[in-house]
């Protein structure tokens, strides 16, 4: 499929109707998959087409009403999301709509690697703390709420591949272009008080994290994503074992019921549907942690250029970046009053932006804007500025 393309409802049905049904009609009931056709689908669809379906009894099974079907689908619980990929589901959120200082949960962007659980029931789940440390543990979400000391943190999320589409030569991948990034409120518990109530061993130099969601193929025995950070990095203030967002419960396709959010490093660190951290002796191996993957050249390379995997380094701390949030592109302006207000947000991996400049002459000169402090560390800072135009044409700022 295109990069551009909103996944077609039919192909999505084809590829995998089960995981279809759930992201149009929502969640799977216990009894199994409902269908088009039975209880809570039926009107659930009926709601989407906005009035009855009097002959449904005569629908054929697996059949598809033209009226949903001519549009593309749309993630439940999301607002204005740009599809890239429907298996796994990715989708990244136009700048323009990232303008909050806070993201609204409906605009976050979505990045899978496998297959979405179905029973996400938080009064169920369970989080197993494992691997090398004093005593092994398994805690509720509810004892995670209880025995903890709960924290409310802006944390800003990046996916590794944001800006990808821009990269000359093309690199593999969803084709990400600006939208893959977002900084929602998170509440959680601290990461590192979970593994000091483990009791984290000497031998312990790497953490290895893992979720309920399922291979692409189907195959149990394999992950579709398991990465992990250096003992020291998970040991930071700032990294948190969520259970909301935005002041509510996770969003679907966000993790729920529990995720990790590891704030400043490649988007993957923060595991999604997370239901065991282990603690290792040796550098995590996992599926996303071995050949080129999350990696970059330790030094400076021509694009393109064949780079020794020993000279390869994982992405830690992600590079600093901006967006421009207002106004959306494509703004036209009176030449009577050619002043612009420009609006939007910088962030920096583990570090702050000391200065955010724009321009209007492609580089040539530059205008300092105001930058304003993050809320707390790891949540991206607002910028604004005010630029002049000196006659009527094109710009880009």
């Amino acid at each position: 499929m295109s990069d551009k393309k909103k996944a077609d409802i039919f192909e999505l049905y084809a590829q995998d109707p089960e995981q279809a049904d759930e992201i149009v009609f929502g969640r799977v009931s216990d009894e199994g998959r409902r269908g088009f056709l039975k209880g809570a689908g039926l009107a659930t669809m009926g709601a989407l087409l906005g009035a009855s379906i009097p002959f449904h009894r005569n629908m054929p099974s697996g059949l598809i009403p033209a009226a949903l079907a001519e549009n593309a689908f749309k993630i439940e619980g999301k607002d204005g999301l740009t599809v890239l990929n429907d298996r796994p589901v990715n989708a990244e959120t136009p700048a323009h709509l990232l303008d909050d200082d806070v993201t609204p949960s409906a605009r976050h962007f979505v990045r899978n690697n496998g297959i979405p659980p179905t029973n996400t029931n938080a009064k169920e789940w369970t989080l197993t703390i494992d691997g090398h440390v004093n005593k092994p543990l398994t805690l509720s979400i509810e004892q995670l709420r209880s025995e903890f000391e709960r924290m409310r943190l802006n944390l800003q999320i990046e996916c590794g591949g944001n800006g990808r589409a821009f990269f000359e030569p093309k690199a593999k991948g969803n084709q990400w272009t600006v939208g893959a990034v977002a900084c929602a409120e998170w509440t959680g518990v601290r990461l590192r008080d979970v593994l000091n109530r483990a009791g984290v061993k000497n031998s312990a130099i790497y953490t290895a994290h893992y979720g309920a969601d399922t291979h692409l193929s189907g195959d149990p025995a394999k992950l579709p994503i398991s990465r992990g950070v250096p003992i020291d990095k998970a040991m930071e203030e700032h990294n948190l074992i969520a259970f909301e967002m935005n002041g509510e419960p996770l969003h679907a396709m966000n993790g729920a019921p529990l995720r990790l959010v590891i704030p400043g490093w490649p988007g993957s660190f923060s595991h999604k549907w997370l239901n065991r951290i282990q603690l290792r002796d040796v550098v995590h191996d996992g599926p996303k942690m071995t050949g080129k993957a999350y990696r970059v050249p330790k030094h400076p390379v021509e694009p393109g250029a064949k780079v020794d995997e020993k000279d390869m380094m994982f992405i830690e701390s992600m590079p600093v970046k901006s967006l421009i949030t207002n106004p959306m592109s494509g703004v036209k302006i009176s030449v009577d009053n050619p002043v612009l207000d420009v609006r939007g947000h910088a962030w920096a991996g583990d570090n702050t932006v000391k200065e955010m400049y724009v321009s209007i002459d492609f580089g040539a000169s530059w205008v300092k804007a105001k930058l304003y402090r993050p809320k707390n560390r790891y949540a991206w800072q607002r910028w604004n500025a005010q630029v002049q135009f000196p006659s009527a044409g094109y710009y880009e700022v």
